[in-house]
């Protein structure tokens, strides 16, 4: 890191304490700039990392609601606008337990990045509470989804913030906040949020797009050492929305995944995970992933150690941040790891991403793999400007296409920049400089 960036990096510790996870996505970014920074000194001159780095607004407020003992329950509120640059914000809300200002702001910061690598007139934002929805009631979900919305639809709008779903927030969420935007705005204005039901805006492809995006994206990066995911063992983590979906595709393009995992553990499914029976035990009866070995014999549950201590040729993050770390890495690669996806954000720790370039094993980071998502989003965008509808299709291929552009962009500006080969670089270069010219083209603001 060359000294410029370092004095930046400092004045991010001194102006954020405390906040671990923005400091590593920071971290991410800047570790691949020097060479950027030495062919584009205008970028220096004009302020554009500092500028970067600091959101263009951050909301902070108190959400009261009342549980159904009557009791009053209080839980904390965020939107962290991050950069308009290239459009209205977008990156959805999450509701969990370990939200909190820097995790907000980790997740919108690289939202900048990956909504830039799309393509999309998209900016980059996120938002959240520090609520639990497991164990809440439908009316409690409701009325906390209401207060959130009553002091949040100030603040967004289809030109100005544009959210969506993330960890804890699904379709039923996203109906109760879009409902009450409604009802406080008396504006049915589809646009302002994605995500939505199909049956009132929502586009056809986008609860599978992030898996299915994911598993695009390792498929490119297979087919560059003339392979593919037929034929591949694979092992997804989590067992959400995009775990389900990622399993459900590499599975149909003929990849054996044989785990999957929520918090009490993880199964192993030698003969393939049983997808039906997945979705009817995390997504209808919101059960445990244990019920899944419980009810297939050939599946086992393992209630400690690691997934990834599994031996198999393509491994996909999908649960949370930080959960393959530099020593489930080693071993990874000790049995013969081929390529990994990052298919939620942020998944793998600094030391596991250092492990995997430095045994040459494909990594696609997931700014990149899991872009589809965010894409579709920018779709549905599209669909509901124009008051139109989409087959499914269509849609897919729509997707399909972007992911293909994402990673041939990522491999050309690695190779563009002296890293062939590196998605890392490639990816954090292409979004940083689309961005980079985007606020230069636009002035000090």
């Amino acid at each position: 890191m060359e000294t410029g960036l370092a004095q930046i990096r400092e004045e991010v510790v001194r102006r954020n304490p405390g906040e671990t996870e923005f400091f590593q996505a920071v971290d991410e970014i800047f570790a691949t700039l020097d060479p950027v920074m030495k062919r584009h000194p205008e970028y220096v001159e004009h302020g554009i990392l500092r500028r970067m780095i600091e959101p263009e607004r951050q909301i902070i407020f108190r959400v009261p609601w009342v549980d159904d003992k009557g009791v009053v329950k209080i839980n904390r509120g965020f939107r962290v606008e991050f950069n308009s640059a290239l459009g209205p914000y977008k990156g959805g809300i999450r509701f969990h337990p370990s939200v909190y200002l820097g995790i907000m702001k980790f997740l919108g910061f690289e939202q900048v990045f990956k909504n830039a690598l799309t393509g999309m007139p998209i900016g980059g934002g996120k938002g959240g509470a520090d609520f639990n929805p497991a164990g809440r009631s439908e009316g409690e979900i409701m009325r906390f989804c209401q207060s959130f919305m009553t002091e949040l639809y100030r603040h967004i709008g289809k030109d100005t913030d544009v959210p969506a779903g993330d960890i804890g927030v699904g379709t039923r969420e996203i109906g109760y906040l879009f409902g009450q935007y409604r009802r406080i705005t008396n504006r049915f204005e589809a646009g302002v949020f994605t995500g939505k039901g199909v049956s009132w805006g929502g586009s056809l492809v986008r609860p599978e797009a992030t898996g299915h995006g994911v598993v695009m994206f390792v498929d490119q990066m297979l087919k560059t050492h003339n392979t593919s995911m037929d034929g591949a063992t694979v092992a997804v983590s989590g067992s959400g929305n995009v775990a389900i979906n990622a399993i459900d595709y590499a599975q149909d393009l003929g990849a054996t995944v044989i785990t999957a995992s929520d918090s009490s553990g993880y199964v192993v499914d030698e003969q393939g995970i049983d997808i039906e029976l997945l979705r009817q035990i995390k997504v209808v009866e919101r059960g445990r992933i244990s019920d899944y070995a419980d009810r297939r014999d050939c599946a086992h549950f393992v209630a400690d150690g690691s997934i990834w201590d599994v031996p198999v040729d393509v491994a996909i993050p999908c649960a949370t941040q930080n959960e393959l770390t530099g020593e489930a890495a080693a071993t990874l690669v000790k049995n013969g790891v081929k390529a990994v996806a990052e298919g939620a954000n942020m998944p793998s720790t600094h030391n596991a991403i250092t492990t995997f370039r430095e045994a040459g094993v494909l990594f696609g980071p997931g700014k990149a793999a899991n872009a589809g998502g965010v894409a579709t989003s920018a779709l549905e965008m599209q669909q509901n400007a124009s008051r139109d509808t989409w087959s499914f299709d269509y849609t897919h291929a729509r997707l399909e296409d972007t992911m293909a552009d994402i990673h041939d962009r990522c491999m050309a500006t690695a190779e563009d920049f002296g890293h062939p080969g590196d998605y890392v670089t490639g990816a954090n270069i292409a979004g940083f400089l689309k961005v980079a010219d985007a606020m230069i083209a636009q002035g000090i603001i």
